[in-house]
């Protein structure tokens, strides 16, 4: 309880209590990533047994399905999110769940570190798909509202061929879009550049870039051979 004062202390845990896992959006999950968390877990009823009679739990397994595909998609490892079904008679089980999470995270090290992220390459992207939450929580509702009798439909779903169809139909595009966005907002920048820095092809930038253009989004500066955000 470092920092933080026995009633505090005691507010968080009855927050933390009362709250569905089916009311954990997305952003909260990408703002604690973008804010420097290593690991993000998330603890709710079993499926089929929701204290709430809402069966947000279904919800919450669907929206942390996502979010891993999103965090393999930022070249960050799916496991810094974990979601177990653990009701409250279940504490011992809890704390065991606990420790392994925090030794899990421990030795996967911080944030992007493991992974081999730049530290400004990831602060770009988790901007830019936090940017994006508003448009992925219409998609997840209304194209990925999917609901299984167990983890394991979520897991061949959010494997299967399908899924990876909708997500670059969906939301590959827009993310590249997102991040190219952000860095001409700092300053004009060349095909081959905003290329280096997100390690994509010059071809799908320069597709990004040209369809930005026709969306009057971005200008080319022939003087300067590079593309500039229009005022």
């Amino acid at each position: 309880m470092s920092g933080v004062s026995r009633q505090q202390y005691a507010t968080y845990t009855k927050l933390i209590r009362v709250m569905c896992s089916g009311t954990v959006d997305l952003a909260f999950v990408l703002r604690a990533f973008a804010k420097g968390s290593d690991g993000v877990f998330i603890g709710g009823c079993h499926l089929n047994d929701c204290h709430y009679n809402t069966h947000g739990n279904y919800h919450a397994v669907n929206m942390v399905s996502l979010c891993k595909k999103l965090m393999e998609h930022l070249g960050l490892n799916p496991e810094r999110l974990r979601l177990e079904s653990v009701s409250a008679g279940e504490g011992i089980r809890f704390a065991e769940i606990m420790n392994d999470f925090g030794k899990q995270v421990k030795e996967l090290g911080p944030l992007g570190q493991s992974e081999g992220i730049d530290k400004n390459v990831l602060k770009l992207k988790l901007k830019a798909i936090t940017q994006l939450t508003p448009y992925i929580r219409v998609v997840l509702n209304e194209r990925l509202n999917v609901r299984f009798n167990s983890i394991e439909g979520y897991n061949q779903f959010y494997s299967s061929g399908e899924f990876r169809r909708l997500f670059q139909e969906l939301i590959e595009d827009k993310f590249a879009v997102s991040q190219i966005m952000l860095l001409l907002r700092e300053k004009p920048l060349s095909t081959g550049e905003i290329s280096e820095i997100l390690g994509l092809a010059p071809t799908e930038i320069a597709r990004y870039l040209n369809g930005s253009a026709n969306y009057g989004l971005v200008r080319y500066e022939e003087n300067q051979k590079c593309f500039a955000l229009v005022d």
